[in-house]
């Protein structure tokens, strides 16, 4: 198997997308955080200092979803069409579970900027919830979907 991102003396490079037809592209990531029934507790009653740990994630995912090309080496800057981040609480971890699709139209994928939100949105609740619990595993982070289909236009 051949991988795309190296050349032929084997260094990194960015794969030429040039010739590839625009195409409707979208993915879904998912991921979770997992701390103490107190910590989960704390965030379930948006009792912490730093505030609503569930909607601030989410921005932050948000965010990082628009910026994955910046913090990617090898990825192409995208103008994504939508970005959605849904941060809930699962009880049976105890933690939060993170949810991101994403879709545009173009000529390579948006698994990365997917991946990206989830994690950064992850290191958030990180960052939100530390000063209660330290011990919080982030884990999980997975493609869970990618679709691409020919344009209709």
């Amino acid at each position: 198997m051949k991988l795309s991102h190296l050349n032929q003396a084997g260094r990194a490079r960015m794969v030429d997308v040039g010739d590839k037809p625009m195409m409707d592209r979208s993915a879904v990531a998912t991921g979770t955080i997992r701390m103490s029934p107190e910590a989960f507790r704390l965030v379930a009653e948006q009792a912490i200092a730093k505030g609503d740990v569930l909607a601030v994630s989410e921005v932050a995912g948000t965010l990082a979803a628009k910026r994955t090309a910046e913090l990617i080496p090898l990825c192409h800057p995208l103008g994504l069409d939508h970005v959605e981040v849904e941060a809930s609480l699962a009880e049976a971890l105890p933690g939060v579970r993170i949810s991101a699709k994403v879709r545009t139209v173009g000529r390579t994928g948006v698994e990365m900027e997917a991946l990206t939100a989830v994690a950064v949105a992850l290191l958030t609740v990180y960052d939100m919830v530390k000063a209660v619990d330290s011990s919080m595993v982030i884990g999980d982070v997975q493609l869970v979907e990618k679709q691409k289909a020919p344009r209709d236009d």
